[in-house]
């Protein structure tokens, strides 16, 4: 009796064994091994162009990378533009720039901007002027215009307090009092310094004010990022007792913020399935990538006790 009650058990084990084997074999047997070939796009020229008040213009020109490229500081060296002919005018005058190299290590970068050695090719940045962009390169034509907006949306106060629910009692955060005028269409980037280093952008940096227009509101400041090294999510958005902190808030106009934000966008997506792709916008003509960007800025010190 209890051998058949065993056997049948198995059988009827064995059979169904049998049965979703046979439906795993049978979906096994439709998958198709699929090989993913990227297109080889064409190479396009990228540009980073920024003008300040009180700077000079900046241009950064670079030849595209393929995305699945491996990188290293040779390759990002090789892929700088040599030799173009690059103007900026502000409506009564234009300067060409000047190409600058700037040794690192075995390898050189290079970039434009004025040439300081002659005073009729000096230009700096003037809240509310707007400015023309002209690049050339082996014949071909690159173009884009920016203005550098009034200092409207403004810091009226910072200070820090102890970073809430930390164990770390070294780690602070940094706010500020901020008025946006009223009507819409103030849009800022910030970035932040630490202890006279260079200035980096927040992680989302850039903010329009259609939520907050016409009002004063307090803004939690987090740390610049510097993207070129891995970020420690343990430390963003801190900073630390003793630190001598830079703010920069700086008005930009809309085609500034539409980049960032775009570009900001594109990279919080990366590496995310569920993430929807973001095409950058660019003020550049003629299939160059980039921008060209003004920027009124405003910055504000604040000295962290230890």
């Amino acid at each position: 009796m209890h051998s058949s009650l065993f056997n049948s058990r198995n059988a009827s084990r064995l059979t169904a064994w049998l049965f979703w084997s046979a439906i795993l074999g049978l979906f096994a047997s439709c998958e198709k091994e699929v090989e993913i070939v990227p297109n080889e796009l064409e190479t396009q020229v990228v540009v980073e162009a920024t003008i300040e008040n009180g700077k000079p213009p900046i241009v950064y020109l670079t030849n595209s990378l393929g995305f699945f490229s491996t990188l290293s500081v040779d390759d990002l060296a090789k892929s700088f533009i040599r030799n173009a002919l690059i103007t900026v005018q502000d409506g009564a005058k234009t300067v060409t720039l000047k190409e600058y190299a700037i040794p690192m290590g075995t390898a050189t970068f290079y970039y434009y901007s004025v040439d300081s050695s002659n005073p009729a090719q000096i230009m700096v940045g003037q809240l509310g002027a707007s400015y023309r962009l002209n690049i050339t390169i082996q014949g071909k034509n690159y173009t884009a215009q920016t203005t550098i907006p009034q200092v409207s949306r403004k810091m009226d106060s910072v200070w820090w307090t102890p970073a809430p629910s930390n164990p770390d009692t070294n780690k602070v955060v940094i706010f500020t009092k901020i008025t946006d005028p009223k009507g819409f269409g103030n849009y800022v980037r910030y970035f932040t310094s630490v202890n006279d280093s260079a200035f980096l952008p927040g992680l989302n940096s850039v903010y329009d004010d259609q939520i907050i227009d016409g009002t004063t509101y307090d803004a939690q400041v987090y740390r610049g990022v510097d993207r070129n090294v891995e970020m420690d999510e343990d430390e963003f958005g801190y900073f630390k007792k003793g630190e001598k902190v830079d703010i920069k808030l700086c008005n930009i106009d809309k085609a500034t913020f539409d980049f960032w934000r775009t570009w900001e966008q594109n990279q919080s997506n990366i590496g995310n399935p569920f993430g929807v792709p973001v095409k950058i916008l660019s003020n550049l003509s003629d299939g160059a990538i980039g921008y060209f960007g003004g920027y009124a800025s405003q910055v504000v010190r604040i000295q962290i006790p230890r």
